[in-house]
């Protein structure tokens, strides 16, 4: 028997879930979604017409470094024969046939890390909000991009194994003796025997997936009975409480539907609180959480954690700006790199200005596996 049939032949038959109402209570500073900024999204052509923004002076703008190593020593020539676009590389077609929107080169890497330290703010110096015991033994973190949350919880966690996954080598090769990282794609069959991890985590793994269904059972055959999963993500759609971003005039009004429709277009939409939520429940997991916590993407707030997540967000998002755009609005929905820079220099300019308050929602989704199941 083939380890694929084998793997199969492991997999749980799905239990039906116990019904959980949705969390009362949200993590610290969790809003009530503002204005919802969703409309048909603006062409490339608009914002050319538009002309570039008139700049306004020295912003003081913050940097943030880092120094991460590019891959690992374990892996073949084939995984490091990198894609290039507009002078960037992004991962290998020999590890995935599908093609995941952001580079994976220095300035993208060191976008992930600040964007870490962004979520560890988020949830108040905590990397997880399930229940978990003091006893795991394994725990996989999939998509772990650089394998920084990997690490630090391979940390908080000496005895548990840590494995992280990323279709590129990107992770350092210095990590506690306790984690891995494996190039693998979450989009096919999972390469882990049924009932093994204790804790599965996912993180920003929006418009990445082809089946969220099929993913959520995967996670659920991998889990282990009595084990968690936790997913933490975003629908991209921006918000303002107090009016401040109009969808009529702002190019970060457009954020949202414009990463939809290039996410519809490649067949990996981006996901959703429903998505998560029913596709947790529809594998078997039960005892389902959730939880919304709001992240502002420049410090305009006047609470201190909250005006300094924006500032590490906005650090995070003006790091690699382009990185984020330049495949989804180029080559996904056609866009002149012309009008994507001027797109961009409009989304600059906004998140700079202290008028407007934007906003995106980030929601975490907390599942357990039956403990008969």
């Amino acid at each position: 028997m083939s380890s694929s049939a084998k793997r199969k032949a492991q997999s749980p038959a799905p239990r039906s879930p116990t019904p959980a109402p949705k969390s009362p209570t949200p993590g610290p500073a969790s809003p009530n979604a503002g204005t919802t900024l969703t409309t048909d999204p603006l062409s490339g052509a608009h914002w050319a017409e538009q002309g570039l923004p008139e700049e306004e002076g020295n912003d003081g703008d913050s940097t943030i470094g880092s120094d991460i190593e590019s891959s690992t020593a374990s892996i073949s020539s084939s995984i490091l024969n990198y894609r290039t676009l507009n002078g960037r590389t992004y991962h290998s077609e020999s590890v995935t046939n599908g093609e995941y929107w952001a580079p994976n080169d220095a300035k993208a890497n060191e976008m992930l890390d600040i964007f870490h330290h962004a979520l560890t703010i988020c949830l108040d110096g905590r990397l997880y909000d399930a229940p978990l015991p003091k006893n795991l033994e394994n725990a996989i973190d999939l998509g772990t991009g650089t394998g920084l949350w990997a690490i630090d919880f391979a940390d908080k966690f000496p005895n548990c194994n840590v494995i992280g996954t990323d279709i590129s080598p990107i992770q350092p090769s210095w990590v506690p003796p306790n984690v891995r990282f494996d190039i693998d794609d979450f989009n096919k069959e999972w390469l882990y025997k049924s009932g093994f991890f204790d804790f599965i985590h996912a993180r920003w793994l929006t418009s990445t997936v082809k089946d969220w269904p099929a993913f959520y059972k995967e996670a659920y055959r991998c889990c282990k009975p009595g084990g968690y999963i936790e997913h933490f993500d975003t629908s991209a759609d921006m918000h303002s409480d107090d009016g401040s971003l109009d969808k009529r005039v702002h190019a970060l009004a457009q954020w949202g539907p414009l990463w939809q429709e290039a996410g519809r277009k490649i067949g990996q939409p981006l996901v959703t609180d429903s998505i998560m939520v029913n596709g947790m429940k529809e594998a078997g997991f039960v005892n389902i959480v959730v939880k919304d916590y709001k992240v502002p993407v420049s410090p305009w707030s006047k609470d201190p954690k909250m005006k300094d997540l924006g500032l590490y967000t906005y650090a995070a998002l003006n790091q690699d700006l382009e990185g984020a755009l330049q495949f989804m609005y180029g080559k996904v929905l056609g866009w002149t790199t012309e009008e994507i820079k001027i797109y961009m220099q409009y989304v600059r300019k906004e998140m700079k200005d202290m008028d407007i308050h934007p906003y995106f929602i980030i929601t975490m989704v907390i599942g357990q596996k039956p403990l008969d199941a």
